[in-house]
């Protein structure tokens, strides 16, 4: 089967990308990276005018969804340009919060772009708590609202700062949480990833038709184009997993998109790494920035493992 965006899919895709190439987004990726919120909270409030975030929020709380296929589409491009922030994590909120209560409280704003939210993770950390005014904690007992964010940790991606929820807070909805906000954080991350590993893939073309290694461009060599074209049927066999996945959001659907597309992004990672050389792993050059994104994605919210068992088990 192919998925084809139509007309109005792309060019809201299109609008998305011109918007973010003048953004310069490896700038605010780097303010980010140190604390500095500004730049990346100008950015947000502007994706949100978009209409990013009101995908995942339904109408009567003052967005335009849900809606997971534009959503995928958005989410390609924001991991095209590795936008920073807890954008994944703001979308698992609007699906925590929709219970009438919460939802009344937290939604509008979420989908304003006027509040960052995050949730804590299994592991206890969650992404981004010193930037974000909304901090969740989904529980057995029920979704709380944190008190606040601990002390930032060093991650293995720097604009991603991991920061401890401190237990307890408000019980905003009680009962286990909202299941399906595991699936469309997968599946954000999956669109990223995506979006990523295909601009890893267009800057390492780029590179090899302008680098030169006995008086022709690297990109001539035959080893060279083999290791880019395994790259692209990667991510092109991804592609249709992505929305397949969007269409149907059944969870085994959606962990093998994210499986698959995590996997081409941090294979295409590799190879632009290797044909970048040494100038691939310095923290000045833009590539770092995408580099360090397709590792981290890997395992955010699920790693291979897991997701292969839910494939697994609903195959069983």
């Amino acid at each position: 089967m192919r998925f084809l965006l139509d007309t109005e899919q792309r060019a809201f895709a299109g609008s998305l990308h011109a918007m973010l190439t003048a953004a310069d987004t490896p700038a605010v990726v780097r303010d980010w990276s140190r604390g500095d919120h500004a730049g990346g909270r100008a950015l947000w409030r502007r994706i949100a005018k978009a209409g990013v975030f009101g995908l995942a929020v339904p109408e009567e709380y003052g967005g335009l969804g849900p809606h997971p296929v534009e959503l995928t589409v958005a989410f390609v491009e924001l991991g095209r340009h590795a936008v920073p922030g807890p954008l994944v994590e703001t979308v698992a909120a609007a699906v925590l919060l929709g219970a009438d209560g919460p939802a009344k409280r937290f939604l509008p704003g979420l989908a304003a772009g006027e509040i960052i939210a995050t949730v804590a993770a299994p592991t206890g950390y969650a992404l981004d708590g010193d930037a974000a005014a909304l901090h969740l904690v989904p529980a057995p007992e029920g979704l709380h609202l944190s008190p606040g964010p601990g002390p930032v940790r060093p991650s293995l991606d720097p604009a991603r700062r991991l920061t401890p929820l401190a237990p307890g807070g408000e019980l905003l909805s009680p009962g286990p949480p909202d299941t399906h906000a595991l699936t469309w954080a997968r599946l954000a991350t999956a669109a990223q990833a995506l979006g990523l590993g295909l601009a890893l893939l267009d800057r390492t073309v780029a590179h090899v038709r302008q680098r030169t290694q006995f008086g022709v461009p690297i990109g001539s060599f035959q080893a060279v184009k083999h290791r880019l074209a395994d790259a692209k049927i990667a991510l092109e066999f991804a592609r249709p997993l992505l929305f397949g996945a969007a269409v149907s959001l059944r969870p085994a659907d959606v962990a093998a998109a994210k499986l698959k597309a995590c996997e081409a992004a941090y294979a295409t990672a590799r190879t632009a790494l290797q044909l970048h050389g040494a100038i691939g792993y310095t923290a000045e050059y833009d590539l770092s920035l995408w580099l360090t994104k397709a590792r981290a994605l890997r395992t955010a919210w699920g790693t291979p493992d897991e997701c292969r068992d839910v494939v697994l088990k609903d195959a069983g």
